[in-house]
């Protein structure tokens, strides 16, 4: 080969580099980045049951009798004869799992006492681990033992198991001590107001936004996680008794709209998000319904989920049950997280409306909370200072939220 030629050779190939960088970088600018999961319309939702077929029953989701070893003066027919005497409908009697290695079925369930003519009694267990603890309810009796075994395995383990026992897994007290370790992932609903004290849940209630604004459709519920009961006789009084005038069964009160009055209802209620919390069983229940088509028919409550249309959603809050004439209450819309409106209302039978336009494509919620007077609770009378004016929150309503996800 001549100079000449090695020159032109080389000329060439320079070239066809330059062309071919050029190529490259405007193929690349031609294939934008596409994100996978970006927000597209959801498919066909299922449909809205009835809101008018149901009956609304109250109950107790935290507490614990003498099968947990660190309780006083608290048997399951303490438990139960108090919860009769404050109308409560259901209970879940969680006692700690690991006091006796797993086994609550010969213990817990075991026991004479666990049975009621009017109390309905939910299979249900705190799952306390070194991760955090929560709690297991069932309709029937489940083998908890194999729940117990893997709470030191990796998610996706304990998220098989809990599926084959077809169980609902409800995380407590998520950001306390015994904060909640796992996946919430693998939950169904979680604890966001447990005990009396209302001031100690704000974390609680920020993990609950955190999960629902990415897409997660936990339901929110309460739990006293009251461990000691009154003493028969002063000989039997502990250091801790005393709590049990401040917090016992129904501080708070978990409200459940179900097809019926049974066990497996009361689950299922949960699961789907029919439900809200007030701060005793005395206290005003909160409803939150949804008018899609402005048609002046509610289409939906909380824990329903439809497809945005574009157009203007009129909602409705109301305080239902025992309000008193002269109580006075601050409603405050919470909307994807944040503040979105507060309203003044008084009366026997407040209500308060409002409008608002959800995204067509992306998803959104809207959630309720309540402050106001105070409701007394005359068998447990300090937990009305715990609780200050929190009277209740609602769950979600919510649009678009893929039931896939």
């Amino acid at each position: 080969m001549t100079f000449n030629n090695y020159k032109k050779t080389t000329l060439v190939n320079i070239l066809l580099l330059i062309i071919g960088t050029f190529a490259c970088t405007a193929a690349l600018a031609q294939a934008p980045h596409i994100n996978p999961w970006a927000a597209t319309e959801v498919g066909q939702l299922p449909a809205i049951a009835s809101l008018s077929k149901g009956v609304w029953l109250k109950g107790e989701l935290h507490v614990h009798s003498r099968h947990s070893t660190e309780s006083s003066n608290n048997p399951i027919s303490k438990i139960i004869a108090f919860s009769k005497s404050a109308g409560i409908d259901f209970v879940a009697i969680t006692d700690h799992d690991n006091h006796v290695n797993g086994d609550v079925a010969h213990h817990t369930w075991a026991d004479p006492e666990f049975k009621s003519d009017s109390v309905l009694l939910l299979y249900s267990a705190e799952w306390t681990t070194t991760r955090g603890h929560g709690n297991a309810f069932s309709a029937v009796p489940y083998d908890h033992q194999k729940l117990y075994d893997v709470r030191d395995q990796r998610d996706v383990v304990v998220g098989a198991i809990k599926r084959q026992l077809g169980i609902h897994l409800s995380a407590n007290h998520p950001s306390g001590k015994d904060h909640f370790g796992y996946s919430y992932d693998m939950v169904n609903s979680i604890e966001v107001w447990n005990s009396a004290i209302w001031s100690k849940n704000a974390n609680a209630i920020m993990i609950w936004d955190d999960m629902l604004s990415s897409g997660r459709k936990l339901t929110g519920r309460g739990g006293s996680d009251a461990h000691h009961g009154v003493p028969d006789s002063p000989d039997k009084e502990t250091k801790n008794s005393y709590q049990a005038k401040a917090n016992y069964v129904g501080t708070p009160t978990t409200w459940v709209f179900a097809t019926a009055r049974t066990t497996q209802a009361v689950i299922d209620a949960l699961t789907n998000g029919r439900v809200c919390i007030s701060q005793n069983p005395y206290a005003p229940r909160v409803e939150f319904y949804a008018d899609v088509n402005q048609d002046g028919k509610m289409d939906m409550m909380m824990g329903d989920n439809a497809k945005a249309t574009g157009k203007p959603v009129k909602f409705r809050v109301q305080l239902s049950g025992k309000v008193p004439a002269d109580g006075e209450y601050t409603i405050s819309i919470i909307k994807n997280g944040n503040p979105f409106g507060s309203f003044k209302t008084t009366g026997k039978a407040p209500m308060i409306e409002f409008t608002d336009s959800p995204a067509t494509v992306e998803r959104s919620y809207y959630r309720v909370e309540v402050q106001g007077t105070p409701t007394p609770y005359p068998q447990v009378p300090g937990s009305m200072a715990l609780s200050g004016n929190m009277v209740g929150l609602s769950n979600p309503i919510f649009f678009n939220f893929d039931p896939n996800f």
